[in-house]
């Protein structure tokens, strides 16, 4: 049961929405701006409407996966929150690491917000939401908001979900994790920052 949970949902999240909303336009999103197939890169290099549709497609397999793994996790009599959690990170991973694409994926952060959706309750996503606003507002630069929004998120989950009845270790833990993945794959981001070579948010 739990392999099938891993293996459909990391199938789920390693559907390159980024690459393939930018080929059905004849580009290759890996050899524009950054080279991330993810929905910044698709907003930057092919404007608001094409950017829009890749968020939209990986905040929604991130969601799916969730309720997927949940309920395959119930029809299996087995914990429905660890097999969400499972499906989770799968998903996240999926799409990070995208074996349709020799491994390389996005970096997570539109995927992460759907599984938010589908795990935790809605003041989580808003708290995070708010920080990654606030970030972005204060220097116009999307990957900083992200960083920021990523190592607010086990704060958040541990005020608000502690008491709230749900399972919580899991749900914790899960946080941490996808935290520093999120750090992590930002890290040449952080290298740029800390040049001064990043490149800000501009309307297309």
């Amino acid at each position: 049961m739990w392999l099938g949970i891993l293996l459909l949902s990391y199938l789920l999240g390693s559907v390159p929405s980024g690459y393939l909303v930018a080929k059905s336009q004849g580009v290759d999103i890996r050899r524009h701006g950054s080279g991330n197939i993810g929905a910044t890169n698709v907003l930057r290099v092919m404007g608001k409407k094409w950017g829009y549709l890749v968020f939209a497609c990986d905040v929604s397999k991130g969601f799916l996966a969730v309720k997927l793994a949940a309920r395959l996790a119930e029809a299996g009599h087995v914990d429905a929150v660890m097999g969400a959690v499972l499906g989770a990170v799968a998903c996240i991973l999926g799409h990070n690491y995208t074996v349709w694409l020799r491994f390389k994926g996005g970096k997570g952060i539109a995927t992460s917000a759907g599984v938010l959706l589908g795990l935790f309750p809605l003041m989580v996503l808003l708290a995070v939401l708010i920080i990654w606003l606030v970030a972005f507002f204060a220097g116009r630069y999307v990957s900083l908001a992200s960083i920021c929004a990523a190592l607010s998120l086990p704060v958040a989950v541990f005020l608000l979900v502690a008491r709230s009845g749900i399972d919580f270790w899991p749900l914790f833990w899960f946080s941490v994790a996808i935290s520093a993945l999120a750090v992590w794959r930002h890290r040449s981001n952080l290298a740029r920052l800390a040049k001064g070579t990043e490149s800000r948010f501009t309307r297309k």
